[in-house]
């Protein structure tokens, strides 16, 4: 009976940490900065001037895509504090949780105990909180909505400066180029087929977020495109879902459900079961915990919606690199299909792993309630 108090949550989350909130600051403007020397200054998502003076020993991540990318980057020895949305990466739990609620809601008395060098924190963290840190003299870097997989890069470079990690980002960046341009290169010329990106509580993605621009990128058509909708994550009608009948429907689920038949997904009253995508049996299970949240792993959903959209031509190119790559070890890293075994929450600047994006759902208007069902 608590299955619908569960999903609203989840949904609830997943907006808060991708839509910014009012009194959300603008993003702001790229920066280069080649050396990875200390101290180090730049202008953050408040438009504050960010000076952190040595390299952080002691950080902590406020949502679950700055933590994911510590951890991707190697660093994950430096996090002492994490959000409630954190717990799906290896040995997060040995970290202390410092948020709560939904939207999150952080407990600045206890970040501010855990005397942190650095605090990362998303556009939808309350203006307060983040004055209430700085005023505390905590270094707090506030991150911009993340609209595109170049907010992702960016965001993932710009951590690894703030952390001294520089050279691991730039190889996380480029690696995650040189799939996405696989992937790009696969569906080159291709039909796009029509998509929907069922986010929970009828809610999906907009065009104008990253997470459409991964639909886009993989060679998928967003449905929600065709709405005129005026929020980045819009809670379309069922007629118009019916309307647009999706010829494939995309799913964030937990990494246990990864290999669940797909039809359990989608809720036995939902509008999905009457499209295309059902009818054919073309739902596109993911990570919720990679597709939700604008960190290094977004690539692994990526790859799963241009496998399910464009099979023969994602394989195609798929054996055209591995065939013209000199090491052993590059045919791995630009052939994978890690995105089947690998995982993430929901975070937008994100929601959690069960989202921000991640961006974690039984929906009201397209999944059963064991895809959000989380821990």
């Amino acid at each position: 009976m608590r299955r619908p108090a569960i999903v609203l949550g989840v949904v609830l989350l997943v907006l808060s940490a991708t839509v910014p909130a009012a009194g959300a600051f603008d993003a702001p403007a790229a920066q280069e900065d080649p050396s990875c020397e200390f101290p180090v200054t730049m202008t953050d998502a408040s438009d504050a001037n960010v000076t952190v003076d040595a390299e952080p020993e002691r950080v902590v991540t406020l949502n679950p895509s700055a933590a994911q990318t510590m951890w991707e980057l190697d660093a994950r020895e430096k996090v002492v504090g994490v959000s409630q949305f954190a717990g799906y990466l290896e040995d997060a739990g040995d970290r202390e949780v410092v948020t709560s609620g939904s939207p999150s809601q952080v407990n600045a008395e206890q970040v501010i105990s855990l005397e942190p060098d650095l605090v990362l924190a998303p556009n939808t963290i309350d203006n307060d909180s983040v004055t209430q840190l700085r005023d505390a003299g905590v270094t707090v870097y506030r991150f911009q909505f993340a609209n595109s997989l170049d907010a992702v890069y960016e965001k993932t470079e710009t951590i690894g400066r703030l952390v001294g990690a520089c050279d691991a980002a730039e190889t996380t960046v480029s690696d995650m180029r040189d799939r996405v341009d696989t992937i790009r290169q696969a569906v080159d010329g291709q039909e796009r087929p029509s998509v929907y990106y069922a986010l929970g509580g009828g809610y999906t993605a907009g065009p104008s977020t990253f997470i459409g621009s991964m639909i886009d990128t993989a060679g998928g058509h967003n449905i929600a495109a065709d709405g005129n909708f005026s929020k980045p994550y819009p809670q379309p009608s069922e007629e118009f879902v019916a309307e647009q009948d999706p010829e494939h429907v995309v799913v964030g689920v937990p990494a246990a459900q990864m290999n669940a038949d797909k039809s359990e997904l989608i809720g036995a009253d939902s509008v999905v079961r009457n499209t295309t995508a059902y009818e054919e049996g073309n739902i596109v299970a993911v990570n919720v915990n990679h597709i939700n949240q604008p960190a290094p792993r977004v690539v692994e959903p990526m790859t799963q919606m241009a496998q399910a959209f464009h099979p023969d031509a994602y394989a195609e190119a798929n054996t055209t690199t591995t065939a013209t790559t000199a090491e052993p070890t590059t045919q791995t890293e630009t052939a994978t299909t890690a995105a089947a075994t690998t995982t993430d929450g929901g975070d937008g600047s994100s929601g959690g792993s069960a989202p921000g994006f991640g961006v974690a759902t039984g929906v009201v208007a397209v999944l059963g309630a064991a895809l959000f069902a989380r821990r």
